[in-house]
């Protein structure tokens, strides 16, 4: 707990500094400045979770979930925004925790794009699976994600995160001139996209939630791992 509160500390500190050196010393790049940002987050997630006490099985484990958030992904790569990746993080975190959650989405979306391509938006779809994951996982105990509905609700609002949280990496790597408007009309245009990837999340949970749960809790249950 020491551990993570001097993390915690350290990475406030370092990202105040970061940005005041890149706006008023260098004037960086927002697009850079929030990339490296996003890379501190993920890394301080990771740190946190690599100073907990887990063994070897219980990494396989979340290795082998990351690998089917990943691959699941691929075969609906033709069809825009729709894939079980996000339903796949959103069950990880509600059976095996917060953390787990953000781990397993943050590495479908390295994984993923070893197949799919690489680029500067990666750390961002690795951000914004992480969190989904995260808060499903702290979430987990609550009326809502303990009822199937509520379980849509949150599919369909974490579609939209996702699709929102690439907007913004899309707007902030614009060369053109941003104001309200501009960013009003280019999320209004994503909304099919967003919707698509909403609607495709609460598909895969309505069909397959109660299913997942219950073997993931079994298994968990069984060889108390990541309890």
């Amino acid at each position: 707990m020491a551990h993570a509160k001097l993390l915690k500390g350290l990475l406030i500190v370092f990202m105040l500094v970061l940005f005041i050196c890149g706006q008023f010393l260098f004037h960086l790049n927002p697009l850079f400045i929030s990339f490296l940002l996003i890379l501190l987050i993920i890394g301080f997630f990771i740190l946190r979770f690599e100073l907990r006490k887990i063994e070897g099985r219980e990494l396989v484990l979340l290795a082998v979930l990351a690998a089917i958030a990943a691959v699941s992904r691929v075969p609906f790569a033709s069809i825009p925004s729709v894939q079980p990746t996000t339903f796949v993080v959103i069950m990880t975190g509600m059976v095996f925790g917060a953390e787990s959650g953000f781990v397993v989405g943050a590495l479908a979306a390295l994984v993923s794009n070893l197949f799919l391509g690489q680029g500067p938006w990666t750390p961002w779809q690795m951000l914004a699976w992480g969190t989904i994951g995260l808060i499903a996982g702290a979430l987990k105990d609550t009326w809502m994600l303990q009822r199937i509905w509520g379980r849509c609700i949150y599919g369909v609002l974490s579609g939209f995160f996702f699709g929102w949280v690439m907007n913004l990496w899309a707007l902030l790597g614009s060369s053109e001139t941003l104001n309200l408007h501009y960013w009003f009309a280019f999320y209004s245009l994503s909304f099919y996209f967003d919707g698509a990837h909403a609607l495709s999340n609460v598909f895969f949970i309505t069909i397959f939630s109660h299913t997942w749960l219950k073997i993931l809790g079994r298994f968990k249950k069984k060889y108390g791992l990541l309890s």
